[in-house]
């Protein structure tokens, strides 16, 4: 059987923490900033963790993890 490659769309988007858990990039965050508050704006500049929910999918597809 063939090994499972990894997804390169996932593995740009996804960094792994030291616990083991996954960050992401929040979005709305490339256009149409003067509709956003400026606590929006910087809210969304942090990072955020991967909900429990999407976490078995994105390890699959992130396959050396």
């Amino acid at each position: 059987m063939p090994k499972q490659k990894t997804h390169r769309g996932s593995a740009k988007r996804f960094k792994r923490t030291g616990n083991g858990g996954l960050k992401r990039h929040h979005s709305k965050t490339s256009h149409m900033f003067a509709n956003k508050s400026q606590k929006q704006k910087r809210k969304l500049r942090k990072s955020a963790m991967v909900s429990s929910g999407d976490m078995k999918r994105i390890r699959q597809q992130l396959a050396k993890w």
